[in-house]
């Protein structure tokens, strides 16, 4: 049943309906008044107000232009009054103007610092600095002419240091008076001792303390202005100390002198060194102590130079350079460490750079023996070296440069990442110093290549694979270019290097170098033990042509090996060389090319090296070629049917292996190959045996494509079939074209194309047709 509620009941749920459905209303109306604002905004969009210009300047930026330029004007304006306007006036005019003007514009600071305007105060305080640099002159101009100027720039300097700081110390809030009183103390110390007439030990002493003072206020000062001014002025004053006192170390002669340059240059590193311990930048820190350390070595190494003859100057710094690099250790900061030990390590590469000549005369000066080889034995090992080249000053302290760095490096680097390295570089530079060695002492020119000889058989057995391979490379090029002073030395090094390096091909890792370098000692030994017989170069081709059998024999068995394409391609150069020196003889050329083709053909046996057998069919072509030049053969079938008959047998074997290879892939190079020619020359040749074998060749060939359904025989065999059939008629077709009327050409043609017209007609015809019967199927 129906549950009907009472009246009152029913009343009161009626009512809250209602006002549901009046608030939905209500907010039903405020959306649709929104989104119909959101279309007419959409529809004509409401162009925005145009932005302010934005200043290009700040007010800060624009009242310091203002300010610095007001203040350079006055300054400017106060020179030009003192320099032009200042002798027009009397004693007591002149110390009016000076005291009230200097006055009142130091004491103007003052009434702004209380008025908050700091940037004006800086700048009126600027002018008043200004002004007690030209008071100074004034005072120098009107009253003290005739002192020295030098002196009274320095007392000068001197006070208006004192009064800058006292005045920046009175107004504590300006920062302009401490940075200019530490610019004017940088002039007292050197202007006086120069004013003094000291000697230039003195004046650098001077800049030196004045750079260490600028180091301490660069170090305690807390002020940026103030500490960045310390410090550009220690820089400055500093350099210019240090440039002096290594003039006077170079320069000195006596040991006074040296001495006291090496003092200069110590206390020069002090401050450098000082300041390293306490700057807080560990980028910084190094950067200083490295020129610290440098100048160490500097002071070090001047009076140890001094002491010694000409020409151990570098010998001294490399010591001075070792013995600091051995004193880093200690309670040293970790920055300054490291700084000192680069800078040992820069003075060592300095120091193996000024070796770096003796090491390049020594290896390249052999190469001169290239232009004319066995002139005769030389007297000594310099004087194989110095064929064309002229022999570096200073060997022995070169030498000895080499051996203590390589020393160093062996005995110092202890940290676990560097320590392989530095052993490489100290072997590199021993092994330097050992192929210097006996052009350095003269030793004799036998001892030197069994010295040499040595030295790479022991580089050739290092542990390391890269760096045995380098080292035994490069000194078995340097005493083989040695050894061609002589024939015999030639032969039996050449022999001895070629042993070698087959003995070292036995190790895997050094395979892919050594083997090739055998290869390559065993065509120069060829090369040389033909010249040394007295043969003509075309058959010393046939001796150098053992190492491409060779590498094609030690590819076969290294099989997939690193060492197989080094190898190879060693053999393809030795091959090179053969046929470049028969190319003057065409006979034995010819049977050179045949040789590098049984040599490449044995290589195309392989699987992998299956391409090699083209090659082999190249190099047989082309010693078939140039054996038939020799024999001054014309006939051009001669050199082309040897052609055909090898691309038409690829041909046959790829259609077998390949049924779908197109008749003209397979067929067509080799038939064009003897066809082409011949036909071209059947047009020049009067007799009949070549048309007549040309065209027999051709009509069968025809007869095979027609038989075989063949398109490229069929083709390239009836167009020359036809192409020499019009040859052997061609004169009759003369003889008959000179018969005929001349309106029989012309006739001819017009027939021609009264046929081909017709035949057009007939196919629009056809094709009429065929359209109206589709069209009545439709």
């Amino acid at each position: 049943m129906t549950h009907i509620p009472p009246p009152a009941e029913e009343l009161r749920l009626i009512d809250a309906e209602l006002w549901r459905l009046d608030a939905r209303r209500s907010q039903l109306l405020a959306r649709r008044a929104w989104l119909v604002a959101t279309l007419q905004q959409t529809r004509q969009p409401v162009r925005p107000a145009p932005a302010a210009a934005r200043p290009e300047a700040t007010a800060p930026r624009v009242q310091n232009v203002l300010l610095l330029l007001g203040g350079v004007l006055l300054t400017v304006a106060a020179i030009a009054f003192t320099l032009v306007s200042w002798g027009h006036l009397g004693i007591a005019g002149r110390a009016l103007v000076l005291g009230t003007v200097t006055l009142a514009v130091l004491a103007a600071p003052v009434l702004l610092l209380r008025r908050a305007l700091r940037s004006t105060a800086e700048s009126v305080a600027g002018l008043g600095l200004a002004l007690t640099v030209l008071d100074a002159y004034a005072v120098h101009e009107a009253a003290l002419t005739g002192t020295d100027g030098t002196g009274y720039t320095a007392v000068a300097s001197a006070a208006l240091a004192g009064l800058w700081a006292a005045y920046g110390r009175g107004l504590g809030a300006l920062r302009l008076p401490w940075p200019a009183a530490l610019v004017a103390a940088q002039l007292p110390l050197p202007l006086g001792v120069i004013a003094a007439g000291a000697d230039a030990y003195t004046v650098g002493a001077a800049l030196l303390v004045t750079s260490g003072l600028d180091t301490v206020v660069a170090l305690r000062v807390t002020g940026r202005p103030v500490r960045v001014t310390a410090a550009v002025g220690a820089c400055a004053l500093g350099g210019c100390g240090v440039l002096a006192a290594g003039w006077l170390s170079w320069t000195a002669s006596g040991p006074s002198a040296v001495a006291r340059a090496a003092a200069l240059l110590a206390l020069a590193a002090a401050i450098a060194l000082g300041a390293a311990r306490r700057l807080p930048g560990p980028a910084v820190a190094r950067a200083a102590a490295l020129t610290g350390g440098v100048l160490l070595v500097a002071a070090g190494g001047g009076p140890v130079r001094a002491a010694l003859p000409d020409g151990w100057a570098v010998p001294a710094h490399l010591a001075c350079a070792v013995v600091l690099l051995a004193a880093v250790r200690g309670r040293l900061t970790e920055p300054v460490r490291h700084g000192l030990t680069a800078a040992s390590a820069a003075v060592q590469t300095l120091a193996v750079l000024w070796s770096v000549p003796l090491v390049l005369v020594t290896l390249l000066g052999p190469l001169g023996h290239l232009e004319r080889p066995w002139p005769g034995a030389p007297s000594d090992a310099r004087d194989a070296v110095t064929v064309h080249t002229p022999w570096p000053p200073h060997p022995v302290q070169a030498l000895l440069v080499l051996l203590v760095v390589a020393g160093t490096l062996a005995l110092t680097v202890r940290h676990e990442t560097w320590r392989p390295r530095a052993r490489t570089g100290a072997l590199g530079l021993a092994w330097a110093a050992g192929v210097a060695l006996p052009a350095t002492f003269e030793l004799p020119y036998v001892v030197t290549l069994l010295t040499l000889g040595v030295m790479t058989a022991a580089a050739a057995f290092l542990p390391t694979p890269w760096v045995a391979g380098v080292l035994a490379l490069v000194t078995s090029l340097h005493v083989a270019f040695l050894s061609l002073a002589t024939q015999s030395a030639t032969l039996t090094v050449l022999s001895a290097l070629t042993a070698l390096f087959v003995t070292v091909s036995g190790r895997p890792r050094l395979t892919p170098v050594m083997a090739p370098a055998a290869l390559g000692y065993a065509a120069a030994l060829a090369c040389a033990t033909g010249a040394a017989a007295d043969w003509q170069p075309a058959h010393t081709a046939l001796l150098v042509l053992v190492v491409p059998a060779a590498a094609a024999l030690v590819a076969d068995r290294f099989g997939q090996s690193p060492a197989t394409v080094p190898v190879e391609v060693t053999g393809v150069v030795a091959g090179l060389l053969a046929v470049g020196l028969a190319v003057t003889d065409p006979p034995m050329l010819a049977l050179v090319l045949g040789l590098c083709g049984v040599i490449t053909g044995t290589a195309a046996v392989r699987a992998d090296r299956r391409p090699a057998g083209y090659a082999a069919g190249v190099l047989f072509l082309l010693a078939t070629w140039v054996r038939l030049a020799a024999w001054d053969v014309t006939t051009p079938e001669a050199y082309t049917l040897p052609v055909t008959v090898a691309a038409l047998v690829v041909g046959v074997r790829r259609r077998r292996r390949e049924p779908r290879t197109s008749s003209w892939t397979a067929y067509g190079p080799g038939l064009a190959a003897t066809f082409l020619p011949s036909l071209a020359a059947v047009w020049g040749d009067p007799q009949w045996t070549r048309p007549l074998l040309l065209g027999a060749a051709a009509l069968l060939v025809t007869l095979l494509g027609a038989r075989h359904r063949l398109q490229a025989p069929l083709a390239l065999g009836a167009s020359v079939l036809a192409l020499d059939a019009l040859h052997e008629l061609a004169p009759y077709i003369a003889q008959v074209v000179g018969v005929l009327p001349r309106w029989v050409p012309p006739a001819l043609a017009g027939l021609l194309l009264l046929a081909l017209g017709a035949t057009y007609e007939q196919r629009m015809r056809d094709a009429r047709r065929v359209r109206e019967v589709l069209g009545r199927l439709n």
